[in-house]
């Protein structure tokens, strides 16, 4: 860490607008003498800055994987073709014990994270040079990701660590000043200002995940890492940036605080993110569907459909309820009313105040687990560790934790399809993600291992039967090896 570290404003209509809010009521531009006053409360609001980088860059990381990746078929190099994957990012401690926060994306599918945490200056050793040597670098363990925000926690053995508090983003504001930290294109603990320039931003309708918009610059290489508020909170992660040119130009986005909470907390507990529903498909109100159905307001939550057999449905709510509040908050947009379930603990029954017709009913729900993405496991294992290579699949084997992310199994070994890593010809029958393979050519599979040693016995020249779960049922399947002369 750069203890004499400066911030420069780089952008001028901040700076302008800066000085003219510490105006004084009767001072102006290039008129009369002199005064003191606007550049000594400048100079203490660039102090305050000061002070809040060098108090928030020691608990700010980079963050390096690598591994093998399968190229993707839309991608400019050969597609399923396997290649060497490298990957720079950021971090941030959330606390002392070596818990991190950084995007998933920047470790997917690593064989291999390190962790580089900032170079400290010790309490009370000299004054040193304003170039500071390198931190130290370590191991780190990737304890779980969460796919749909984009979020995944490591660790470090390195313990009584300088760490961050999370903000609350309900409460982040348009317009409000934030810094964001991080490593763009490589370049250890930078830090960049700006304003918020939106505060849930979805990028689709009805898009799972919101997002702070925010014209800090960002580039690549920030992924990972915080946006601070002026108290040092961290109000969300820095995720990814809309761009013409491949660098910043004003429109970045970060996960919002409490998202990042709630996934931090649940993962440090059980290394994984299990989410609430109540068997419904929400949407929120628009102007248009408010005057088509007649509807009081032309915001809010409508509920479209009502899954058979769920939670909601036992309880009595019906298509086309308005959903008023959950737990006597205001429901403002769908998104809101689906993050609001997240946080409820599988089991414990919500209050719903519900619009029916001129009807006003209280309605009690169970909150049921949602059913889990069968594609959640690709960002767990890599190229390098999980391929069979003649099948076309990552491969991990079923053991008592991965069995605890499963739906009940009939059996209790094989081996999970993560991921598909090769293109299947049309009409070919197909291994897919959530597929756990129990026997081969009738040949048991208990691991990876020994799946990997069937499959190397296999003839190429005509199909092998596979034995799997899927979806509950146990059914047979004719694939072709991918070395086969078909192919």
């Amino acid at each position: 860490m750069n203890k004499h570290q400066r911030i420069g404003i780089k952008k001028p209509w901040v700076l302008l607008l800066l000085a003219t809010t510490f105006l004084e009521p009767n001072d102006s531009w290039g008129q009369g003498t002199p005064k003191d006053g606007p550049s000594i409360k400048l100079a203490e609001l660039s102090q305050s800055i000061e002070e809040l980088s060098n108090r928030v860059c020691p608990a700010v990381v980079q963050v390096f994987s690598s591994g093998f990746r399968v190229n993707p078929e839309d991608g400019p190099s050969d597609p399923g073709l396997i290649s060497k994957s490298r990957s720079v990012g950021s971090g941030v401690v959330l606390d002392s014990e070596g818990y991190i926060v950084t995007s998933a994306h920047v470790v997917e599918g690593a064989a291999a994270v390190e962790v580089l945490l900032p170079a400290l200056l010790q309490a009370g050793s000299p004054k040193q040079s304003i170039l500071k040597g390198r931190g130290k670098r370590f191991s780190a363990e990737v304890i779980g990701i969460d796919a749909e925000t984009d979020l995944a926690v490591l660790k470090i053995s390195q313990r009584s660590l300088p760490f961050l508090a999370l903000g609350d983003s309900d409460q982040v504001r348009q317009g409000q000043l934030v810094l964001a930290f991080g490593s763009p294109l490589g370049l250890e603990n930078s830090v960049t200002m700006g304003v918020v320039s939106a505060t849930a931003r979805q990028l689709r309708v009805e898009d799972p995940m919101i997002y702070i918009q925010t014209d800090t610059p960002i580039n690549p290489g920030n992924s990972g890492g915080p946006l601070v508020d002026l108290q040092g909170r961290v109000v969300g992660i820095n995720t990814f940036i809309l761009s013409r040119s491949g660098g910043s130009e004003g429109i970045g986005f970060a996960a919002p605080g409490n998202i990042v909470r709630n996934v931090f907390e649940q993962i440090r507990k059980a290394g994984r993110v299990r989410r609430g529903t109540i068997g419904v498909y929400a949407q929120t109100i628009s102007p248009e569907l408010a005057q088509g159905l007649n509807l009081p307001n032309d915001w809010g939550v409508i509920l479209g459909d009502v899954f058979p057999g769920g939670p909601a449905d036992g309880a009595g709510l019906k298509e086309g309820d308005v959903i008023l509040t959950l737990n006597g908050k205001v429901m403002e947009n769908a998104r809101q009313l689906e993050v609001n379930f997240y946080r409820q603990a599988i089991g414990e029954r919500v209050s719903l105040e519900v619009l029916r017709g001129a009807e006003k009913l209280k309605l009690a729900v169970a909150v049921a687990a949602r059913e889990p993405d069968p594609e959640r496991f690709r960002a767990n294992v890599s190229v390098q560790n999980n391929r069979v290579q003649r099948l076309g699949i990552l491969g991990i084997t079923v053991d008592a934790k991965t069995a605890q992310e499963l739906p009940p199994l009939r059996k209790h070994a094989g081996v999970l399809v993560a991921a598909r890593v090769s293109t299947v010809f049309p009409g070919e029958e197909q291994l897919l993600p959530g597929d756990v393979i129990y026997s081969i050519d009738r040949v048991p599979v208990a691991d990876l291992e020994s799946l990997r040693s069937a499959v190397r016995e296999l003839n190429a020249s005509k199909p092998v039967v596979v034995q799997l779960e899927r979806q509950g049922k146990v059914r047979y399947l004719a694939i072709w090896l991918e070395d086969s002369p078909r192919r």
